[in-house]
């Protein structure tokens, strides 16, 4: 009853004005401002919608078995996670249970999976947020969306009956990155305090544990305040996966995939060095789309290796070159494998002369294991299987092309490896006060010295290269072994 009489009395109000020749606009603007806010529950209302970040996200049917390819990850992870399953074993010893873990790595190497699986092992309520859901241009919002976060773990973990809840917060570096470097406002440096402070209130006597998980593949922008013991009490490197690593994950993500019983997964993690578990997961999907495309009932080895081919470069585009150029491409890619072939014998996988991404063609290798270390007399390899491809072209055709410029490219860079690595005539060097005239002096004379090498051998070996290109002209693609059937004279193959 007395809200329609102050509705009545107010619309009197409004008419009177108006009678009077007052404008009304402000004051029904007013009005309908007051009553939006009435509607979203006042100021705090407004506030707690305009501030939300992060939510409870199911990661029950995530654990470590599913997650492959990070054995020493997974294994500093469960150690860390295990102060929180046995607190009071513990707390008997005098240890101070970890406030904060950091994955750090590449992309695609599956931080957020392992710190899903570590909310399903620890039995615990899993809040998900992303470092720039923090940052806004008003001040004070991102320092107030970490407590609202932090607020509404504890609150989550005590309405599902846990005693435990895990943040976490990818992209981390975005809202933890080096405070001082941004002039223009203190916001992000008000979010990096805040965020802080809450690390420094968790203890072990809280009801609610938590325990905060950070992913970042930029380390080297994180705020030293944020690595220190006490806060990110853990950090744990999660690399790119080794050769073994790589065969657990191709079958993890084969198990679920019609795989023929001809199918090498084992050649395959040979094959794809460098590849992230992401990676790995698309190139299942994507041999399992070319096998859908042809009708075929289960997945082959040629749809497996030609999907390492689709992740690495992309689709198969629809331009064709000019057979002229169809026929450059092949003696360039051709003389690419063959002195692969005589540096590293066996390390050729497949030619092709597919136009793929930005590529009219290409030579995929096999390395023979994974490596962390060059030598010089490897580094002087590859820079002749870069050269190799522009000599072909000049010993067939009598002129180069812009093809080769990323060769040229990588080879100049192995150069600069050789020289800063003290492995050159120079010496040890010291980069910074090396003159840039020496430097490319001596990135000269390797190169050239490399170049004559390559000349001398494809000339040796003018009839075979003319042959191989040749046939990979005709096929588009040759594997590795066709193509040391025809270097070593194989009457098998050079019937193929």
């Amino acid at each position: 009853m007395k809200r329609e009489i102050i509705l009545g009395a107010a619309a009197a109000a409004l008419i009177f004005l108006l009678f009077l020749g007052y404008n009304i606009l402000p004051v029904l603007f007013l009005g309908a401002l007051v009553f939006v806010l009435a509607q979203n529950g006042g100021l705090r209302g407004f506030q707690r919608r305009f501030v939300a970040v992060g939510a409870p996200v199911a990661s029950a049917a995530v654990t470590f078995s599913d997650i492959g390819g990070q054995p020493t990850a997974k294994k500093e992870l469960v150690e860390a996670l295990d102060f929180i399953v046995h607190r009071e074993t513990i707390s008997k010893m005098g240890i101070r249970p970890l406030k904060g873990i950091l994955l750090t790595g590449p992309p695609g190497t599956g931080k957020t999976l392992l710190a899903k699986a570590a909310a399903n092992y620890t039995d615990s309520v899993f809040l998900s947020s992303s470092g720039s859901e923090f940052i806004e241009v008003y001040a004070g919002v991102g320092a107030q969306r970490i407590r609202q976060l932090f607020t509404q773990a504890r609150e989550s973990a005590a309405k599902e009956g846990k005693g435990t809840a895990i943040i976490f917060i990818d992209e981390i570096e975005v809202l933890g990155g080096k405070r001082g470097q941004h002039t223009s406002h203190l916001e992000y440096d008000q979010t990096l305090n805040q965020l802080l402070v809450e690390m420094d209130g968790l203890t072990a006597d809280d009801s609610t544990k938590l325990l905060l998980i950070g992913a970042t593949n930029r380390f080297d922008l994180l705020d030293s305040a944020l690595l220190r013991p006490g806060r990110f009490d853990r950090i744990v490197n999660v690399d790119l996966p080794d050769r073994e690593g790589r065969l657990q994950i191709l079958r993890l993500h084969a198990r679920n995939k019609p795989m023929d019983d001809s199918v090498d997964l084992e050649k395959l993690a040979q094959e794809t060095f460098g590849f992230s578990g992401a990676h790995l997961e698309s190139l299942t999907n994507e041999a399992a789309i070319l096998a859908l495309r042809e009708n075929a009932e289960k997945v082959l080895q040629r749809h497996l290796e030609e999907a390492i081919d689709k992740v690495i470069m992309g689709e198969k585009l629809e331009r064709r070159p000019t057979d002229e150029e169809r026929r450059r491409v092949a003696c360039h890619e051709t003389g690419h494998a063959l002195v692969a072939e005589d540096v590293r014998p066996g390390s050729v996988s497949t030619i092709s002369v597919t136009s793929r991404g930005g590529s009219l063609g290409h030579v995929r290798h096999t390395p023979e294991d994974d490596f962390y270390l060059s030598t010089r007399d490897y580094l002087e390899g590859q820079i002749r299987i870069a050269l190799a491809g522009a000599v072909a072209e000049e010993l067939i055709f009598g002129s180069r092309s812009t093809g080769s410029v990323n060769d040229l490219e990588q080879a100049v860079e192995s150069a600069r490896r050789i020289i800063r690595a003290g492995l050159s005539d120079l010496g040890i060097v010291a980069t910074d006060t090396l003159p840039e005239r020496t430097e490319h002096r001596a990135v000269n004379v390797i190169i050239r010295q490399q170049e004559d090498k390559v000349r001398e051998f494809l000339g040796g070996h003018r009839a075979i290269l003319v042959e191989a290109s040749t046939v990979v002209l005709e096929r588009e693609t040759l594997d590795g072994d066709q193509l040391r059937g025809l270097l070593f004279g194989t009457e098998e193959v050079r019937t193929a």
